[in-house]
């Protein structure tokens, strides 16, 4: 078999593999499942964040008031990192960087259908490339 012809057998095939791939992460993504289950997330205890995220963490609760003007935006989660939701379920909170000039990177995301009583909360200290869960 010349090389022409195997290109014309195993061309298709490779195609079709890699079509197959991308329909079922699209249907995957379609069907509301996370692209990272909540389970494969690092767990961190209230009391072992950082004091500056205990505190954006007790004022989340109380409604603020919060030092940044995006404190309680809608986060898009655009990374995909934290488990599938409808827009405005998650919400980003700044944890303040003693030094830092600016907002830094440290957040706290949580989700839920009323701000001050959230699902869920997790926290990244590297703008959003990962996400500890937070538990109390």
């Amino acid at each position: 078999m010349t090389r022409t012809a195997a290109w014309r057998v195993v061309w298709p095939a490779l195609m079709a593999l890699l079509l197959g791939l991308v329909l079922s992460g699209a249907c995957e993504a379609r069907a509301g499942r996370p692209s990272t289950p909540a389970a494969a997330h690092p767990v961190i205890a209230l009391a072992d964040l950082p004091s500056q995220g205990r505190e954006t963490y007790r004022l989340i609760f109380l409604g603020g008031p919060f030092a940044h003007g995006k404190d309680g935006s809608v986060f898009g989660n655009r990374e995909r990192l934290l488990p599938a939701a409808k827009r405005g379920y998650w919400r980003e909170y700044t944890v303040e960087t003693p030094g830092a000039r600016s907002r830094a990177g440290r957040r706290i995301v949580c989700g839920g259908s009323r701000p001050t009583r959230p699902d869920v909360c997790y926290y990244t200290n590297d703008h959003y490339a990962s996400f500890w869960k937070i538990v109390e």
